[in-house]
């Protein structure tokens, strides 16, 4: 696929999935393509886990609830520090947005799926503080993002997006030339 196949073909899958184990090589791409984007003022504020552990995964998928990711033999646990960068600003949701939006094409490249949770993660029952004491990560950094990775158990579904001209435009808002 090109890069405009890639991005098309991906959207979040919230099924189950099926019982194939990722290889660490593909784990590897996919980090490795979330660590490439890029950050502000360079600060590199985005860490990574990768689980392939069946009796990790089984862990952290218990303490997500409501449940997500059934069956998924893999997933990437997103970190991210909290650092100054320009003018008093922290750059750190840019810096993790983009590095998730890298590894979630290249998950789909891969032949993959996957769905960026997020808001599920970071809410007020602290599921992203459980999942990051079972991976033992230390002060100072937030595990904000669970993404799974796994071959899918059904069909994706295509969400309905709306018009290009309702909501991309040039020389102002609303025109059409």
């Amino acid at each position: 696929m090109n890069t405009f196949e890639v991005i098309n073909a991906r959207h979040s899958y919230r099924g189950s999935y099926k019982p194939v184990q990722v290889p660490r090589e593909d784990l590897m791409k996919i980090m490795q393509a979330g660590l490439a984007a890029p950050s502000g003022c360079n600060k590199q504020t985005t860490s990574l886990i990768a689980v392939d552990d069946p009796e990790l995964m089984e862990k952290i998928l218990g303490v997500i609830d409501p449940p997500v990711a059934k069956g998924a033999p893999a997933a990437i646990c997103v970190l991210t520090q909290r650092i100054i960068a320009y003018r008093d600003k922290c750059y750190a949701v840019q810096d993790y947005s983009a590095a998730i939006e890298n590894m979630l094409l290249e998950i789909v490249e891969l032949g993959y799926q996957s769905c960026w949770f997020e808001g599920h993660i970071t809410d007020e029952d602290k599921i992203g503080a459980k999942i990051a004491e079972i991976l033992n990560v230390p002060e100072g950094y937030d595990l904000v993002c669970f993404l799974p990775v796994g071959v899918a158990e059904g069909d994706p579904v295509m969400p309905k997006k709306k018009a290009f001209e309702d909501r991309a435009w040039f020389n102002g808002f609303g025109k059409e030339g």
